[in-house]
Protein backbone atom coordinates (compact mmCIF):
# COMPACT_ATOMS: atom_id res chain seq x y z
CA UNK A 1 0.00 0.00 0.00
CA UNK A 2 0.99 4.14 0.17
CA UNK A 3 3.43 4.64 2.80
CA UNK A 4 3.09 8.37 4.42
CA UNK A 5 5.79 9.03 2.70
CA UNK A 6 4.31 8.16 -1.29
CA UNK A 7 0.91 9.74 -0.35
CA UNK A 8 2.73 13.25 0.68
CA UNK A 9 4.37 12.89 -2.53
CA UNK A 10 1.10 12.72 -4.48
CA UNK A 11 -0.83 14.89 -2.96
CA UNK A 12 2.51 17.47 -3.56
CA UNK A 13 2.14 16.85 -7.09
CA UNK A 14 -1.31 17.14 -7.31
CA UNK A 15 -1.50 20.49 -5.74
CA UNK A 16 1.12 21.67 -7.35
CA UNK A 17 -0.44 21.11 -10.71
CA UNK A 18 -3.64 22.40 -9.04
CA UNK A 19 -1.99 25.86 -8.45
CA UNK A 20 -0.36 25.63 -11.75
CA UNK A 21 -3.65 25.23 -14.00
CA UNK A 22 -4.60 29.02 -14.02
CA UNK A 23 -1.45 30.59 -14.56
CA UNK A 24 -0.87 28.15 -17.90
CA UNK A 25 -4.70 28.73 -18.42
CA UNK A 26 -3.58 32.38 -18.91
CA UNK A 27 -0.46 32.01 -21.14
CA UNK A 28 -3.03 29.99 -23.13
CA UNK A 29 -5.50 33.14 -23.66
CA UNK A 30 -2.63 35.10 -24.54
CA UNK A 31 -2.26 33.01 -27.11
CA UNK A 32 -5.53 33.30 -28.66
CA UNK A 33 -4.95 35.54 -31.40
CA UNK A 34 -7.60 38.25 -32.63
CA UNK A 35 -10.12 38.18 -35.48
CA UNK A 36 -12.16 39.92 -37.84
CA UNK A 37 -15.96 39.20 -39.35
CA UNK A 38 -16.52 39.59 -42.50
CA UNK A 39 -20.12 39.09 -43.88
CA UNK A 40 -20.92 38.85 -47.61
CA UNK A 41 -23.95 40.59 -47.47
CA UNK A 42 -25.07 44.30 -45.16
CA UNK A 43 -25.61 44.20 -41.35
CA UNK A 44 -23.66 41.08 -40.67
CA UNK A 45 -25.99 39.23 -42.77
CA UNK A 46 -25.30 36.55 -45.85
CA UNK A 47 -22.61 34.03 -45.40
CA UNK A 48 -19.89 35.43 -42.57
CA UNK A 49 -16.41 33.92 -41.62
CA UNK A 50 -14.15 34.71 -38.78
CA UNK A 51 -10.53 35.52 -40.00
CA UNK A 52 -7.47 34.99 -37.76
CA UNK A 53 -5.50 38.00 -37.57
CA UNK A 54 -1.94 37.61 -38.31
CA UNK A 55 -0.09 40.85 -38.48
CA UNK A 56 1.20 42.03 -41.80
CA UNK A 57 0.04 38.85 -43.70
CA UNK A 58 -1.78 39.10 -46.97
CA UNK A 59 -5.18 37.38 -47.09
CA UNK A 60 -6.63 36.91 -50.66
CA UNK A 61 -10.10 35.33 -51.07
CA UNK A 62 -9.21 32.41 -53.34
CA UNK A 63 -9.69 28.88 -52.41
CA UNK A 64 -11.78 28.40 -49.12
CA UNK A 65 -12.47 31.87 -49.19
CA UNK A 66 -13.26 32.71 -52.71
CA UNK A 67 -16.62 33.23 -52.10
CA UNK A 68 -15.66 36.50 -50.37
CA UNK A 69 -14.07 37.50 -53.32
CA UNK A 70 -16.21 41.01 -54.49
CA UNK A 71 -18.60 39.80 -52.33
CA UNK A 72 -17.86 41.30 -48.42
CA UNK A 73 -20.77 44.03 -47.32
CA UNK A 74 -19.72 44.12 -43.80
CA UNK A 75 -16.85 43.74 -41.06
CA UNK A 76 -16.04 44.08 -37.94
CA UNK A 77 -12.06 44.85 -37.18
CA UNK A 78 -11.21 44.46 -32.98
CA UNK A 79 -10.20 47.29 -31.19
CA UNK A 80 -6.36 48.05 -31.62
CA UNK A 81 -6.25 46.51 -35.43
CA UNK A 82 -6.58 48.29 -38.80
CA UNK A 83 -6.97 46.29 -41.71
CA UNK A 84 -6.81 47.34 -45.28
CA UNK A 85 -8.81 46.17 -47.43
CA UNK A 86 -7.74 45.91 -51.13
CA UNK A 87 -9.97 45.66 -54.32
CA UNK A 88 -6.56 43.88 -56.15
CA UNK A 89 -5.29 40.47 -54.94
CA UNK A 90 -2.24 39.98 -53.57
CA UNK A 91 -2.69 43.03 -50.87
CA UNK A 92 -1.61 44.83 -54.00
CA UNK A 93 -1.57 48.83 -53.23
CA UNK A 94 -1.47 49.77 -57.11
CA UNK A 95 -1.41 53.85 -56.32
CA UNK A 96 -3.39 54.81 -58.81
CA UNK A 97 -7.26 54.61 -59.49
CA UNK A 98 -7.05 51.36 -60.89
CA UNK A 99 -7.17 49.75 -57.74
CA UNK A 100 -8.92 50.84 -54.67
CA UNK A 101 -8.57 50.03 -51.12
CA UNK A 102 -10.11 50.80 -48.04
CA UNK A 103 -8.62 51.49 -44.29
CA UNK A 104 -10.51 50.44 -41.40
CA UNK A 105 -9.60 51.11 -37.75
CA UNK A 106 -11.24 48.90 -35.25
CA UNK A 107 -14.92 49.25 -34.92
CA UNK A 108 -17.88 47.72 -36.50
CA UNK A 109 -18.84 48.35 -40.05
CA UNK A 110 -22.67 47.44 -41.21
CA UNK A 111 -22.34 48.25 -44.34
CA UNK A 112 -19.79 49.17 -47.15
CA UNK A 113 -22.18 51.15 -49.11
CA UNK A 114 -20.92 53.55 -46.70
CA UNK A 115 -17.26 53.49 -47.26
CA UNK A 116 -15.59 54.94 -49.75
CA UNK A 117 -12.43 53.53 -51.33
CA UNK A 118 -9.18 56.21 -51.22
CA UNK A 119 -9.00 56.54 -55.11
CA UNK A 120 -12.54 57.34 -54.71
CA UNK A 121 -14.76 54.74 -55.78
CA UNK A 122 -18.07 56.07 -54.26
CA UNK A 123 -18.90 52.54 -52.50
CA UNK A 124 -16.19 49.79 -51.60
CA UNK A 125 -19.33 47.32 -51.28
CA UNK A 126 -18.37 44.41 -53.24
CA UNK A 127 -14.77 45.18 -54.18
CA UNK A 128 -12.31 43.17 -51.85
CA UNK A 129 -10.37 40.63 -53.28
CA UNK A 130 -7.24 40.70 -50.27
CA UNK A 131 -7.10 42.11 -47.09
CA UNK A 132 -4.25 42.81 -44.15
CA UNK A 133 -4.31 43.37 -40.72
CA UNK A 134 -2.24 44.59 -37.86
CA UNK A 135 -1.98 46.32 -34.34
CA UNK A 136 -2.39 50.03 -34.44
Amino acid sequence: MFTSKSLLFVLSAFLATTYAAPSSLNARKADVSATIEVCTDANFGGSCVTIPVVSDQCIDFTGGLAFLNEAISSAVIPDGFVCFFFEEFDCADSGSSSGDEVTLQGGTFPDFEAIQGIFGSPSFNDLASSLSCSPE
